[in-house]
């Protein structure tokens, strides 16, 4: 197999470095792997999307001073299954993820001018204490919708934390043995990252929101009552088995015209 959409192409063996990648530090990054056009096209949509929503009571959810957090509509240029079944991305998961997965989450994270840094955090608490390591059990994909850079909000991570205590991990932040590391992206790359890794929010003091799109996926067992994907019935219906069995959601009749947020508490 052969993972193709943007300007790279992916092997086998690339797959299995990103998946080994993945396992040690927590962070996967592929460059290239979306086409630019299909990137700019989203961004168009966005922006759209963003503007509606700042106007609508809860359609943005708090992260925080001057950021905020957009669910996704189920319609296009969203529902693209070249890129929430993209078959590299796919091809991570199946290597790190021992039972079926789901994906029950397709989300914006957008820091904007006058966003600060956030707490260092994780999204979820480990499957039963910090004593007992936790194996990859939920994942973030995520991919901006404009460059990253130093000025505009990049993601910063601390690599290898996924598998240590929370307070080792943040004893070591401390005495600089683990660098916070900042990650800055061209639109088209992508990462894949375990949501247990010690990370965090940085500043935007540029005067544009930086859209980051996340995409969660998590072991078919998992509860997961803070997110939810919400699909017309006929766009369903009208996808294969292999990925209705890929996605967690409820099917309407119609989708809704405005949306209100729930997934507030999100640091751990």
């Amino acid at each position: 197999m052969v993972g193709k959409l943007g300007t790279a192409n992916f092997t086998e063996v690339d797959i299995d470095r990103f998946a080994e990648d993945l396992n040690r530090d927590g962070i996967c990054v592929i460059r290239g792997l979306f086409d630019s056009e299909l990137i700019e096209e989203w961004a168009v949509a966005f922006d759209a999307l963003f503007q509606k929503r700042q106007q609508q009571p809860g359609g943005v959810a708090p992260r925080g001073t001057a950021r905020g957090y957009v669910t996704l509509p189920w319609v296009a240029p969203f529902a693209n299954t070249a890129v929430f079944a993209n078959q590299t991305i796919l091809g991570i998961l199946e290597r790190v993820f021992y039972q079926e997965y789901k994906l029950v989450q397709l989300a914006a994270d957008i820091p904007m001018q006058g966003s600060e840094y956030q707490e260092i955090h994780r999204d979820f608490r480990p499957l039963f204490c910090d004593r007992i390591v936790t194996p990859l059990y939920a994942l973030a994909v995520n991919f901006p919708l404009v460059e990253v850079t130093a000025d505009n909000g990049p993601f910063e991570m601390a690599r290898g934390t996924h598998v240590m205590p929370r307070e080792e991990g943040l004893v070591k932040i401390r005495a600089r043995e683990i660098a916070m590391e900042q990650f800055f992206m061209q639109p088209g790359d992508v990462m894949v990252r375990s949501p247990l890794a010690l990370h965090r929010g940085t500043p935007n003091r540029t005067p544009q929101p930086r859209p980051m799109i996340v995409m969660g996926y998590v072991m078919h067992w998992l509860h997961t009552h803070k997110v939810d994907l919400t699909l017309g019935q006929d766009y369903y219906n009208n996808l294969s088995p292999q990925l209705q069995q890929l996605l967690r959601c409820q099917t309407v009749e119609q989708l809704p015209e405005e949306a209100r947020e729930t997934y507030v508490n999100f640091q751990y």
